[in-house]
């Protein structure tokens, strides 16, 4: 059985499981103690494998081009390409948001339920404090978080991705700066290092379909409760609209721009986004997104080491789509009118937000605040705006996170694609070379 069908299995055998314990009194603490552990494992160690897998293969494959302008052009295409996908993610979320009007109807009930409930959530109050530090910080401060003063620390905290990509980039550029014969025993370093992460990636695979069903068993158990999800039905029934059309649209561009099938793309892409789903984490997802587009989809080592690190932290797609409709919806919901030039505020500032946003559960949430901030939301209301849709965050923040990765992979063929770097699919299996070390 391919990969992509063990993990949907377990993803289904998960859900039907915690569904199952929920009848039972003691089934939420079960899943807790002996199923839950086994999903955090395996986040940790995709995780674990990151840092390593991004400073080997950017090091790598800046330092192959041996052309620094080369890494320029390949620069240049990828940021302008990610800030027009990110803008077509927030114009979805707003056209759709409009038309349909998910907050409209929401009773006063409701409302004050899901306050008495949310408002006053460790989870809301923490993600407010967060998004106003960074909104009383400098205009420049992303810029200057970008550079590290201690690049053993920047390495020890998967939030630091940004200043790990920024070192990759300058030891590589140094690394092309001091000639072949000097440079080459530290390239065959970083060329061992860095199939020797990928190794890493595919033995974690293996235990990836379990992984899942822990995962997913746990994420039902703990679900909130059902009478305010259905509330918020139509709300999360927009957003899950506009990810899927989002995903259409990259289908879309893969079909006439890179003339391949879409079913293709899906089905190769497929073990990265159900392990997106699983884990709400762009970054968690990374090792097993760099592997599948480099060894299953044909994206140059070169292109997808730079790409790919990248787009996990400034290219939020899915979060950016979110942002939009959470922003109007609670704005509806509350009576707070919003004027188009608050809506193209709006598109701006959630552009803005998604750059350098952490490629971690939750960090929607955050950049929302800074969203509704901008458009004179009254600050006495944050956490009555935030509640109303706590409720569904986790299972959204599911689903935005498969088109985060699915837009990750998108431009990475993209930009492989018009710099010539797009060939044949080499697969490499975990057991390739055990007869070598029977």
């Amino acid at each position: 059985m391919a990969l992509h069908w063990k993990i949907v299995l377990g993803l289904v055998l998960g859900l039907l499981f915690g569904f199952g314990m929920t009848f039972f009194d003691f089934g939420p603490a079960f899943v807790s103690d002996w199923v839950q552990p086994f999903g955090t494992i395996f986040v940790r160690l995709l995780k674990l494998i990151a840092i390593p897998l991004i400073l080997a293969s950017l090091v790598k494959g800046i330092a192959d081009l041996k052309d620094i302008s080369k890494f320029k052009n390949m620069g240049i295409r990828t940021f302008v390409t990610y800030m027009i996908t990110t803008v077509v993610a927030i114009l979805i979320g707003l056209s759709l948001v409009n038309i349909i009007k998910p907050g409209i109807g929401i009773s006063e009930e409701t409302v004050a339920k899901l306050t008495t409930t949310y408002a006053n959530d460790s989870g809301v109050t923490s993600k407010i404090a967060t998004a106003s530090a960074q909104k009383d910080a400098s205009p420049l401060q992303f810029i200057v978080d970008m550079v590290p003063d201690n690049i053993f620390y920047a390495m020890s905290n998967n939030g630091l991705m940004l200043q790990v990509i920024f070192f990759s980039i300058l030891f590589a550029i140094s690394l092309l700066l001091i000639g072949e014969k000097a440079a080459q025993p530290i390239k065959s370093f970083f060329d061992s290092l860095n199939a020797v992460v990928l190794k890493m990636v595919d033995l974690i695979m293996l235990f990836a379909p379990y992984a899942v069903f822990a995962l997913l068993a746990s994420v039902v158990v703990s679900s909130s409760d059902p009478e305010l999800l259905l509330a918020l039905l139509k709300y999360a029934g927009v957003v899950v609209l506009g990810l899927v059309l989002m995903i259409v649209f990259y289908l879309i561009v893969i079909a006439t721009v890179v003339k391949k099938s879409p079913l293709w793309f899906i089905k190769n892409i497929s073990p990265a986004q159900l392990l997106a789903f699983s884990t709400s984490s762009s970054a968690a997802t990374l090792p097993v997104t760099m592997e599948r587009v480099e060894e299953h989809i044909g994206v140059d080592k070169e292109v997808a080491s730079f790409v790919l690190p990248v787009g996990a932290t400034i290219n939020m797609d899915g979060s950016s789509l979110y942002q939009a409709i959470a922003a109007v919806f609670i704005a509806q919901a509350l009576s707070f009118d919003l004027t188009l030039g608050d809506q193209l505020t709006i598109i701006f500032t959630a552009l803005l937000a998604s750059i350098g946003a952490a490629a971690v559960p939750g960090a929607g949430m955050v950049m929302l605040v800074i969203v509704l901030e901008s458009v004179g939301f009254p600050a006495d209301k944050l956490a009555i705006g935030l509640a109303l849709i706590f409720a569904v965050d986790r299972p959204l923040d599911m689903c935005r996170t498969v088109v985060n990765v699915t837009g990750d992979a998108t431009v990475s063929i993209l930009v492989a694609k018009a710099l010539g770097k797009l060939g044949n699919p080499k697969v490499k299996n975990w057991d390739d070379h055990l007869d070598e070390v029977n």
